[in-house]
């Protein structure tokens, strides 16, 4: 039997409630949570889920912001997708595992990725994964039908029938359908309601009536904050409506979208939705976990379940907090990460040291 022993504050539940405990893993399966008297300077949390990535765009990293959003990253010929056909495959699954491995490594254990380049796009990502993080892989031109896909990512909707039809092949294979609407304009929103989607990317520019359809439908929405602050599509705590959302009861999840320009780094992005939509550590770090039900998976830390977390070191910020979790996810950042402990497919547990 494989057990692992950790000993520490973890935050436990749905809830998130932080207690110092000992808790013990076996094969995999958390199987005793136990009160602790002894305070370690560990904090436990459920891992990360980083809901929407472009990790490919690794071989681009830190381009220049110096023309409009659409010139940037539109398909076919935005200057993401020029660099992208000019890419050798084996730099750009290279690229990618990198990406991976920085996101493993600071907590993150499940990523939701839209895949350019059809069929061959969504191999070069199955051929880059590492042990330990879970590729939900949204696929298009095609990819999206592979066996290694979880369904279909658009770039926006445009009511085009090409769209139509490979949505609607995508869920009559059982899949995901995902598109990217209300970014940068709302004119793409209404045709994306109309694909009947599972999720919905960015939402910026989401009104009254849209969040009230998305919350009706059930259709979760990613938000990536960072993102559009640093692109150029809002500057206003108002867009994306994050406090309409949950409010609405909408399932809300966080991305950081393009690795060209934004590290897919989730403890930043949960700092920067703290400071500029002032959400609560408990609604932010729910955003950043919920994710993983997309792939049928959780990260809770409970009795039972899979274990799927990492452990921080507190640096001697625990003893003066009076909330934890906002110590966690505003001051300690992925530098602070030590272990991470999560499920893959051989039922194998890895952990960074």
């Amino acid at each position: 039997m494989n057990t692992i022993h950790l000993h520490g504050t973890a935050f436990l539940g749905a809830d998130f409630v932080p207690e110092n405990v000992e808790l013990t893993i076996n094969n995999g399966i958390i199987t005793d949570i136990s009160p602790a008297r002894e305070i370690t300077g560990k904090l436990i949390l459920p891992a990360f889920f980083n809901a929407h990535t472009h990790i490919g765009d690794t071989v681009a990293m830190d381009t220049q912001i110096d023309r409009p959003l659409k010139e940037l990253v539109a398909p076919p010929n935005g200057l993401k997708h020029v660099i992208l056909r000019e890419t050798p495959r084996d730099k750009l699954i290279s690229a990618m595992r990198h990406s991976m491995q920085f996101m493993y490594a600071g907590g993150t254990t499940g990523f939701a990725d839209f895949r350019e380049g059809g069929t061959d796009g969504v191999a070069a990502l199955s051929a880059a994964k590492i042990p330990g993080i879970h590729p939900v892989i949204l696929g298009r031109d095609g990819g999206e039908l592979t066996a290694e896909a979880a369904g279909l990512g658009l770039s926006n909707a445009h009511r085009l029938e090409s769209e139509i039809e490979a949505a609607a092949a995508a869920k009559k294979a059982g899949k995901l359908v995902a598109v990217h609407a209300g970014e940068g304009a709302v004119k793409d929103i209404e045709p994306a309601f109309e694909l009947e989607p599972d999720v919905i990317i960015h939402a910026t520019q989401f009104r009254k009536e849209d969040i009230r359809r998305a919350a009706d439908e059930d259709i979760a929405v990613v938000l990536c904050p960072r993102s559009n602050w640093l692109l150029g599509v809002t500057d206003s705590a108002k867009k994306p409506p994050v406090r309409e959302l949950l409010d609405a009861g909408c399932r809300v999840y966080l991305g950081t979208d393009n690795v060209m320009f934004v590290p897919p780094d989730m403890s930043a992005e949960c700092a920067f939705l703290m400071t500029a939509y002032k959400t609560t550590p408990e609604e932010t770090f729910r955003m950043a976990t919920g994710g993983f039900a997309l792939c049928g998976q959780s990260s809770v830390i409970e009795n039972g379940a899979q274990a799927n977390l990492f452990v921080m070191e507190d640096e001697g910020l625990l003893a003066w907090s009076r909330k934890p979790l906002a110590t966690a996810l505003t001051r300690l950042g992925r530098g602070a990460v030590k272990t991470v402990i999560s499920p893959v497919s051989e039922g194998i547990y890895c952990k960074k040291q």
